[in-house]
């Protein structure tokens, strides 16, 4: 039994007894030493403001309270793995989104600092521990917890999106439906009223947003994954084709530990090498990640992908040519 356990068991001791417990009782209940007992009375006084007194006439513990006044553990009780897990979470957010929720979780890391700190553990030990790099990330857009706050809302926003491929920027009224945290940036899924269509938004390119007082159009995570999950990469749409690719033997292993896509289908070759099918819609990304394996992969299906393919190899071969 850890010190966790040993204080939530003291505290349903003492919440359900009408009189004061003898020490031995306490350290019976506990099954723990007279040493331990005490320590445990002393974490409850000292970290959790439990208002445990001693009464020397009746030779025990008891809750110094009003008969109306019930005392509590604070807040959820959690053992300490779960309170690290706690830690490590507030940790990623902040990787991913600097002080996105710093106000709503300032109060539940104190608290979770002081329970830690009745496991003799402490949770400054976290920030050390756990390192969470990020590569090519563009920084948010100015509005995300506005938008943030929409979504949860159910609110629509009027935005103004700059659209990079036409160095020009378009007003758009959408009703937002899901954040998207993909390789290391955000995105917004959200039905565009103006093509009466499902899009995706970067964050970074809402150049300015405000939150309207219709209620956004609200579609179903059936929907949503059937649009959005349905195809390889952020920009996919419904998939309608199907890749076939093989890896050579000398990457296969690490690859076919990879997931590409929930849909994938893979299978080891005879002669060492790995297949992979994956569904697709628009070929943008899935082309970027094919590339970057080199030499080590081969486009076998569908045709047009394959000479997609062959094209960027061409183009990138002329700059040192």
């Amino acid at each position: 039994m850890d010190r966790f356990d040993r204080i939530y068991d003291l505290h349903k001791l003492l919440s359900s007894s009408r009189y004061p417990v003898s020490r031995e009782k306490i350290e019976e209940h506990l099954e723990c030493s007279r040493a331990t007992a005490k320590r445990v009375i002393e974490s409850m006084r000292l970290y959790l403001d439990a208002p445990i007194k001693y009464d020397r006439e009746l030779n025990g513990y008891f809750y110094d309270r009003e008969p109306q006044d019930l005392y509590e553990l604070p807040g959820l009780w959690f053992n300490a793995s779960e309170l690290y897990a706690l830690l490590s979470v507030q940790q990623l957010l902040e990787s991913v989104q600097p002080g996105l929720f710093d106000k709503q979780l300032q109060p539940l890391i104190k608290r979770i600092d002081k329970l830690l700190q009745v496991q003799n553990g402490s949770a400054d030990t976290l920030t050390g521990r756990v390192k969470i790099l990020q590569i090519a990330n563009r920084a948010s857009a100015a509005y995300f917890q506005l938008i943030a706050g929409a979504t949860i809302e159910r609110k629509r926003l009027q935005i103004d999106y700059y659209i990079r491929s036409r160095d020009q920027t378009e007003s758009r009224e959408i009703s937002p439906q899901r954040l998207i945290h993909y390789r290391d940036n955000w995105y917004l899924d959200g039905w565009c009223h103006k093509r009466e269509a499902l899009r995706t938004f970067a964050m970074d390119a809402i150049q300015k947003a405000r939150v309207l007082k219709q209620q956004a159009k609200s579609l179903s995570d059936l929907e949503l994954d059937e649009h959005f999950g349905s195809a390889y990469g952020i920009f996919s749409g419904k998939a309608d084709k199907t890749a076939v690719l093989k890896f050579s033997g000398r990457i296969a292993r690490w690859v076919s530990l990879e997931n590409w896509h929930p849909q994938q289908q893979g299978k080891l070759l005879d002669n060492g090498e790995y297949e992979l099918k994956l569904p697709y819609h628009n070929p943008t990304e899935l082309i970027m990640d094919i590339l970057k394996y080199g030499p080590e992969v081969k486009v076998l299906k569908p045709a047009d992908l394959k000479q997609a393919v062959i094209e960027q190899l061409q183009q990138s071969l002329k700059h040192y040519q």
